[in-house]
């Protein structure tokens, strides 16, 4: 890491002087390292003020007369920092590519989605030359299983006298992120900073009631928070409480129903309403799909909320007169437009991509000012857009991915949170989860507790990808690009220098070869002799990890309902039961129950080897999987079932680990033994 500077000087002192804040340390040691002609990486919390060295960049690329890009996950925030950058330096000077949308491209500073880029880089856009800087605002997106490849491919495709500024949430494995860039970019600064600004307090809401998450009034409160003891307690209480209201039915006579014991979560209005009453708005309420944005406004508004005064309901509609006001009044029904501006007079809104955009800048210009109480968003407002409020609120702790409804990861969570708290404004942020009975307050204290998260590769070859490489560079240089991931770095660290060494190496091996005159010389024979024994080793290892996933898939489309199977490792492992066989043979994924509750699909992702039935019991006609209750029972009898079935060796044996060892192969040994009597084997002290 670089050490930050006693005073400032140069292009930082002319940047500095025009903000109306002074820079954080780790602002300062990022913007040195970059004046210094460093590339970076930043690692900071979200609202600790990273995008301020972004922009530092784009100060430096016009000061130097040379072109910045600023590239985002999102179209919205793209049009958001291309708004920014025109408030200051002025539109001449800014351009916006969001694939859709092409503003001013030929402009020293060029706002854009990640994928644009990328397809540029593909096609050696002419738009590359004279390139300097690139900013990858949120590059903790690489970890995104859909897209994340995107960012590895820009960072590896870049011309390498481009000065890369990456801007992440704060990971655990930084250091090891900063390695891999300083691997294939080049000299690149570290700078990690995991204090948040502005605190972050922690909240259930079990019903109407508000408790801390956790105590810090014990030993060590501050150190490590234990979960408050109240919040228990009355979460145990109302178990109970609703377990005899289910067992009072039941023990009755005919003609003496018992209330329902159905648990009800509080309403969006009481949910507001009990914020409102602590003093915890604005808030923005997390709502993990559009439709359920719009049918939570919708409930609110039914209600009788209301958080605007009159004199916020008229600056509200004087800003949506302004913003709205060249909508043709045949297309406003269509548009619901008359239910959204009723929402925003009481001080609520929806916020996600499929608003039409005029709604949405209404939306965010209003909750910026304060005007706008409550918003219901989709997670996308997590990932940069500048709402902060002073509460986030989660309704659920788990989301569709796509394929399935899974638990967010510690990652998610703090990204999600991490909008509560407006620097500036409030002394301090909350956050707010909603309880229901199949959520234990030790399982939302591990994600609020869990500070950083490790940044894992989801790069993977797409057939896209591999067509334009080979079609650019050839299917040698193509191959060899893609030994540089980050997923191959953290495979194996070496490799990727090896790779990224290989020209320096060749080029000693001309070198030794004129030495020892000429190219048939031993040291050339015994080089090739090596490079074919890393071929051999590599082809077996990748023969090897094919012929686990198949026995995987194998063994997983064999199972059949009631099987009783342990997955050996990760947040899954234990003892599962299979509710549901696989519907494709080629790729397997039975649905399950595990002995920790957890319904879902499981794949040979989740597996090292097969997966073998240690045993089988008997499962209802019908099992109502998404039912916190079926679950809990279904886990219970799976306990029961399996007693004395599975035994330590076998649950603990981790990823990786199979009975066989691996296959001898005669040709490689051979080849060792060759390499270990070659007559140039006294070289192997040579350094190039």
């Amino acid at each position: 890491m670089t050490t930050s500077p006693d005073g400032h000087s140069g292009e930082l002192a002319r940047f500095t002087a025009e903000l109306s804040f002074g820079l954080d340390g780790f602002q300062q040691q990022a913007c040195a390292a970059l004046e210094r002609g460093h590339g970076v990486l930043v690692c900071a919390p979200t609202g600790a003020g990273k995008t301020v060295v972004g922009e530092f960049a784009v100060h430096l690329a016009l000061a130097a007369g040379g072109k910045c890009f600023y590239t985002t996950p999102l179209k919205a925030l793209s049009n958001q920092k291309h708004t920014d950058f025109v408030a200051r330096y002025g539109k001449d000077r800014i351009g916006l590519l969001t694939g859709d949308l092409s503003v001013n491209a030929n402009a020293p500073v060029v706002v854009m989605t990640t994928e644009v880029l990328r397809n540029m880089l593909y096609a050696n856009s002419p738009a590359l030359q004279g390139l300097s800087h690139v900013v990858m605002d949120e590059v903790h997106f690489l970890a995104d299983r859909m897209r994340g490849a995107v960012w590895e491919e820009v960072i590896l495709h870049l011309p390498d006298e481009v000065r890369l500024i990456s801007l992440s949430a704060t990971v655990s494995n930084a250091e090891e992120f900063g390695g891999w860039i300083q691997t294939v970019r080049g000299d690149t600064a570290v700078v990690v900073d995991e204090h948040r600004p502005v605190p972050l307090w922690q909240h259930m809401l079990v019903g109407k009631r508000l408790f801390d998450l956790f105590d810090y009034d014990g030993d060590g409160a501050k150190h490590q928070p234990h979960v408050d003891p109240n919040l228990v307690r009355h979460i145990a209480n109302r178990r109970e409480a609703d377990r005899l209201a289910d067992w009072r039915p039941r023990h009755r006579g005919p003609g003496r129903p018992g209330r329902p014991s159905m648990y009800r979560p509080p309403s969006r209005p009481d949910v507001i309403n009990a914020l409102d009453r602590e003093g915890l708005l604005p808030a923005i309420t997390f709502v993990f799909s559009r439709a359920g944005c719009g049918a939570a406004v919708a409930q609110c508004l039914r209600s009788s909320l209301r958080l605007t005064t009159e004199k916020d309901r008229a600056r509200i509609a004087e800003v949506i007169d302004h913003r709205c006001g060249d909508l043709a009044d045949a297309d406003l029904d269509v548009l619901g437009y008359y239910e959204w501006r009723e929402g925003l007079l009481r001080g609520l809104a929806a916020h996600h991509a499929g608003l039409l955009p005029v709604f949405r800048h209404t939306v965010e210009e209003l909750f910026t000012a304060g005007l706008v109480k409550a918003v219901f968003a989709t997670e996308t407002l997590a990932l940069g857009i500048n709402m902060p409020a002073r509460t986030v609120v989660l309704e659920r702790l788990v989301k569709f991915n796509g394929e399935q409804h899974v638990p967010l990861t510690p990652g998610e969570y703090t990204q999600l949170t991490g909008r509560a708290g407006r620097r500036g404004i409030d002394v301090e942020g909350h956050a707010v989860v909603i309880w229901h009975p199949d959520i234990e307050p030790a399982e939302v204290a591990g994600l609020a507790s869990t500070r950083t998260f490790p940044l894992r590769s989801s790069f993977a070859p797409s057939y896209n990808m591999t067509i334009n490489l080979v079609q650019q560079m050839g299917p040698e240089q193509a191959h060899r690009l893609l030994e540089q991931s980050f997923a191959q770095y953290q495979a194996d660290r070496s490799v990727v220098g090896l790779v990224r060494g290989v020209e320096r190496g060749e080029r000693m091996l001309e070198e030794i070869a004129g030495e020892l005159g000429g190219r048939d010389a031993p040291i050339l024979d015994y080089a090739r002799l090596r490079e074919q024994i890393s071929q051999r080793e590599r082809a077996q290892a990748r023969a090897s990890r094919l012929q686990r996933r198949q026995a995987a898939n194998d063994a997983l489309a064999a199972l059949r309902r009631g099987d009783i199977i342990t997955i050996p490792h990760g947040r899954r492992g234990g003892l599962a039961v299979v509710l549901e066989s696989a519907r494709d043979t080629s790729d397997p994924r039975p649905l399950v129950l595990t002995e920790h509750r957890w319904a879902g699909r499981i794949s040979s992702a989740d597996y090292s080897g097969a997966a073998t039935p240690v045993g089988s019991m008997s499962l209802p006609k019908r099992v109502e999987h998404r039912q916190p209750r079926v679950r809990r029972d279904l886990a219970s009898a799976l306990r029961s079932a399996a007693a004395g079935l599975v035994t330590t060796s076998q649950r603990g044996r981790r990823r990786g680990q199979t009975a066989d060892g691996p296959d001898v192969d005669p040709e490689l040994a051979s080849l060792r033994e060759q390499l270990r009597r070659h007559p140039a084997s006294g070289f192997r002290g040579r350094r190039g």
